[in-house]
């Protein structure tokens, strides 16, 4: 089974490029989804976090209030690195398990979400790394629409990923989401035909 990473910059459209890869019949798992999951309430991370950040992070009913924590951990790194600390192994265990579950049905492509990939050095468990591309002034404009940010919460959520040119630099294909959603759609259908055309050459 071919592992293929999706990552790139903040609001840089992973999320639509995964859906398009799951539009062509990919398997695709969202990392973001797997953090979700592994700290719900009754969830050994959620009672980590809440014994590491206090009970003020956290909705009446239990569950990690994530917004509200964001703004913590995008302006103080030592909490930002805490809480990767707490979450990560939990979600490479969901991850590794859903891995197994897509080999044994047969899957022969499967393309991992993941945003932080370069952050934690994750790059070298995959065959192949795909990066979205798209001008800073796109990210900030997507986030002040999307999730009503202000800039100075906007630039510490910039400033705590890596430069979106050093990912595009050391990724295998790169897919530029200036355009239209059509032009972006077309992007993921010719870069999964080399991929079948790689997996052809090696007999996978």
């Amino acid at each position: 089974m071919l592992k293929i990473a999706l990552s790139g910059g903040v609001a840089s459209g992973k999320s639509t490029v995964a859906k398009y890869f799951r539009d062509l019949g990919v398997a695709v798992i969202d990392a973001d989804e797997l953090a979700r999951q592994v700290v719900a309430p009754g969830q050994p991370a959620n009672q980590a976090i809440r014994q590491a950040f206090g009970p003020e992070f956290f909705d009446p009913d239990g569950t990690l209030n994530r917004e509200k924590l964001g703004q913590r951990v995008f302006t103080h790194p030592s909490a930002r690195r805490r809480l990767n600390e707490l979450t990560h192994p939990w979600i490479a265990q969901a991850l590794h398990q859903r891995l197994r579950q897509f080999e044994a049905q047969g899957e022969p492509v499967v393309v991992v979400e993941v945003p932080l990939l370069f952050e934690l050095g994750l790059e070298s468990a995959y065959d192949l790394v795909i990066v979205v591309d798209v001008d800073r002034d796109t990210q900030i404009r997507r986030l002040r629409s999307r999730d009503r940010r202000n800039y100075t919460q906007i630039e510490s959520m910039l400033q705590a990923q890596a430069p979106l040119a050093e990912k595009v630099r050391r990724a295998d294909y790169v897919i530029d989401n200036r355009g239209t959603l059509e032009e972006t759609h077309q992007k993921v259908k010719n870069i999964l035909e080399k991929v079948k055309s790689i997996m052809l050459d090696k007999n996978l």
